[in-house]
């Protein structure tokens, strides 16, 4: 008995020490780098398996390292356009050698913004602006890459007749916002300081915007990053699993020949960190090569410098981590459903029904986080952005998490159909987690974007207002500094000449003060009588007809209202808007036939109060502080007749104001999240074609032998194409329906913790939908070609 007992003992710590042997740190550098080895040994189907999941995983870094240098890039083009502000705060400065006199001169050409400026030193030694070495001479300009690319084409004709001066040089990165960005420093040499245009300036730049998003941006803002940053995640997740089946095999193998479960996971985990490292340098050479070429790229009029794409380092540091330890955990639980004995694979996925609790359990867990923030966000509120992130994390991977279930439950009641549509379904009856990985990510980025769109719809009204502009009374509004009757006439004859303007009014509004008084000035506004109609309600208007409106809030400027002189009473008209004269008294007397009107929005969708008179009452000389509009309305069927009046009106003064009337606007911080989320979707929407282009040729390639002997027993090549049509379009339409679905929830969870009414554009997730059929219907069309290869007689010959 004792020695049976020492014999136990003996077999126990046998036992114990190859258990430790198999555990410890040297088995797993062993197991781990013969992993490595064999993901890089085996020959041609070895080194394509590999470099299809670097491909894969690559694509995905490449996106995930672009997002994190967005920070960077809204920073520096923040900066830029801060450093070359030339606005002067405070009171007028007196010239020195080191000042300049500025004048805006911002113009618009085909619906593209140019950045404009006049400017004239007052020394010798004067302040530069950024990305200047010096300043242009009088009839000359320096003008960025791209504004000289575009007047030297015929597309620029137009306006190079507007922008009539000699290129003396270009304007250097950092004084521009973007490569693509128009923009223009002309030499003058007759600018004089004139309220805030022109200005006199001894530096550039000023403070940066830091102004934060309000809840609902913001909330738009995280949704966005969610929806954009989410399919990038499972495509290098599905990148990880190529050539599945193959290893499969291979782990089979290895298990005849000795090795244990806990082996055959840590070299599975090894081949998989080999696919994830040489990913991220596929990935990070992608990033430095697009990072060359971002700059001759534009999207939705937004271009950047390549210098300015540089990474977050922590974001980078965690993408660089993240990646392999994401490969080993899908590589590792992609063997949950495997058996890998001695004598082969078997999958557990056929026989064993898929678990659904667990799948219900995640969008159940989003929408109990998102729940208690319903109604909760106002304009004075702070946003959980963590909160809402992760609640839209879960949900959305709810989504991704069902298809696999659903999928399976739907193709399994397949039966009978044209031969096509049997073999499809018999593989996918066979292996539908592989399909359901492949249309994952499209699922995941339809749903998002549904719930986007949603979001979006029900925020443009709050963001998109009207402006009161009458486009029907005149297209152009153009303002300026008042010169003289004889200046006006000559600027009215030359816009009337001009082809396509089929006719144009004038008026010249100055101010009137009470005689000595310092009170607020009341406006006085000068025109004819067509001109007058467009400010107020004149009727039986004829020469020496004079006008006053009074303010509805009372005619005392203490109590809230605004100054109105009364019929019979003297006023100066030498006063400012802010009643400080500049000239010497102009006393004039408002006639006592003047009558009292209603004011009309102007076509700029103001409301005038004050004193409106023909020329015949007013001479528009005696008016000090004043200011010429004119308004301009285009023939419709010119498409150049606006160019052709902004030309007109830089002839007649470069400083001028031209403004088209338009009847709603939207918020600046709403239209630039809109193009950002435009920009990232389709840079997205590209990935996820690419990375589903290559998951469906790494199904072919382990499908090679299979259909070159269908195609050797006389299967038609046109029916196996039509199966694959099948395998594809299968899936596809289920993760769209899930897809739908998971989109409309989402988006309701988020209309209502906006407080907005739930309203579903069914046109517009029509749209979504069928961008992700087509971007399917497109990566099963490239494959096509493979295909025929793969039916070649030599796909029968193995390796």
């Amino acid at each position: 008995m004792r020695d049976r007992h020492i014999t136990r003992e003996r077999l126990k710590r046998r036992r114990a020490a190859r258990g430790d042997a198999r555990t410890s740190p040297a088995a797993w550098a062993r197991d781990l780098a013969f992993g490595a080895w064999l993901a890089v040994s085996g020959g041609r189907p070895a080194w394509t398996r590999t470099l299809l999941t670097a491909v894969g995983v690559g694509l995905g870094v490449a996106l995930l390292l672009l997002a994190s240098a967005v920070p960077a890039v809204l920073s520096a083009r923040d900066d830029r356009g801060a450093a070359r502000d030339d606005f002067a705060y405070g009171a007028p400065m007196r010239p020195t050698d080191e000042t300049v006199v500025t004048g805006n001169a911002d113009t618009t050409y085909r619906d593209q913004d140019i950045y404009g400026r006049l400017i004239r030193p007052d020394g010798d030694r004067p302040v530069l602006p950024p990305g200047l070495d010096e300043l242009p001479a009088p009839g000359e300009m320096v003008v960025s890459p791209e504004l000289k690319r575009l007047l030297d084409s015929p597309e620029g004709a137009l306006l190079k007749k507007r922008l009539d001066h000699r290129v003396s040089g270009t304007i250097g990165e950092a004084g521009l916002l973007g490569p693509r960005e128009l923009a223009y420093y002309a030499g003058a040499d007759d600018l004089v300081p004139r309220g805030d245009n022109p200005t006199r300036t001894d530096h550039f730049g000023g403070p940066s915007p830091s102004e934060g998003l309000d809840p609902f941006l913001m909330l738009l803002v995280v949704i966005a990053i969610v929806v954009l940053l989410m399919p990038v995640a499972v495509l290098i997740a599905g990148a990880v699993r190529f050539g599945g089946e193959r290893r499969d095999r291979r782990l089979a193998a290895l298990r005849l020949v000795g090795s244990d479960t806990a082996s055959i996971r840590r070299i599975a985990a090894g081949e998989a960190l080999v696919g994830a490292l040489t990913g991220l340098a596929v990935g990070l050479g992608l990033f430095v090569g697009g990072r060359r070429l971002i700059g001759t790229v534009e999207l939705w009029r937004i271009s950047v410098f390549a210098s300015d794409v540089a990474p977050d380092p922590l974001l980078a540091a965690l993408i660089v981590v993240g990646v392999p330890v994401l490969a080993v955990a899908v590589a590792l639980f992609a063997l949950r459903t495997v058996v890998v004995e001695p004598l082969g694979v078997v999958r557990r996925a056929g026989t064993v029904k898929r678990r659904l609790w667990w799948r219900l359990l995640l969008p159940a867990a989003g929408v109990a986080l998102l729940f208690p923030m319903i109604d909760g966000l106002d304009p004075e509120t702070r946003v959980n952005e963590p909160k809402i992130a992760v609640g839209a994390v879960l949900l959305l991977t709810g989504v991704t998490a069902l298809l696999p279930a659903v999928m399976e439950s739907v193709v399994g009641r397949l039966r009978g159909g044209p031969l096509s549509l049997q073999l499809a379904g018999r593989r996918l009856q066979s292996d539908s987690g592989t399909a359901a990985r492949m249309v994952s990510g499209i699922t995941l980025a339809v749903a998002g974007a549904i719930a986007v769109h949603m979001l979006f719809s029900g925020l443009e009204s709050r963001y998109t207002h009207d402006t009161g502009r009458s486009p029907v009374r005149g297209e152009l509004r153009i303002a300026g500094a008042y010169e003289g009757e004889d200046r006006q006439r000559a600027d009215m004859a030359a816009l009337r000449a001009t082809p396509g303007v089929t006719s144009a009014l004038v008026y010249t509004r100055g101010h009137a003060a009470e005689p000595g008084s310092d009170a607020p000035g009341a406006f006085v506004i000068v025109g004819d009588c067509a001109s007058l109609r467009q400010v107020v309600e004149a009727q039986g208007c004829r020469r020496g007809s004079v006008y006053t409106v009074t303010d509805e809030l009372g005619e005392d400027p203490l109590n809230g209202g605004v100054y109105t002189p009364a019929p019979g009473e003297q006023v100066d008209l030498a006063a400012s808007e802010d009643g400080s004269a500049k000239t010497a008294p102009r006393l004039w007397t408002v006639p006592a036939a003047a009558r009292a009107t209603q004011a009309v929005p102007d076509p700029a969708g103001s409301f005038t109060t004050g004193v409106f008179a023909t020329p015949e009452a007013i001479r528009t000389d005696d008016l000090a502080d004043a200011g010429t509009e004119l308004l301009v309305k285009l023939d419709p069927s010119d498409r150049d007749a606006v160019e052709r009046v902004r030309n007109t009106a830089a002839r007649i003064d470069p400083l001028l104001s031209v403004e088209q009337n338009v009847g709603t606007e939207q918020a600046p911080e709403f239209t630039n999240i809109k193009r950002g989320l435009f920009i990232g979707a389709t840079v997205t929407l590209l990935l996820i074609g690419a990375s589903m282009l290559v998951t469906m040729l790494d199904q072919l390639r382990e499908r090679k032998r299979l259909l070159a002997v269908l195609v050797a027993f006389g299967t038609r090549r046109s029916t196996l194409g039509l199966s694959v049509l099948w395998q594809t379009a299968l899936p596809a339409l289920l993760g769209l329906a899930l897809a739908v679905v998971g989109g409309l929830g989402l988006g309701s969870m988020l209309l209502k913790m906006a407080g907005l009414p739930l309203v579903v554009a069914w046109g517009g997730i029509a749209g979504m939908a069928g961008i992700g059929g087509v971007v399917v219907f497109l990566v099963t069309l490239l494959s096509l070609s493979a295909l025929w290869r793969m039916m070649r007689p030599d796909g029968l010959r193995d390796e």
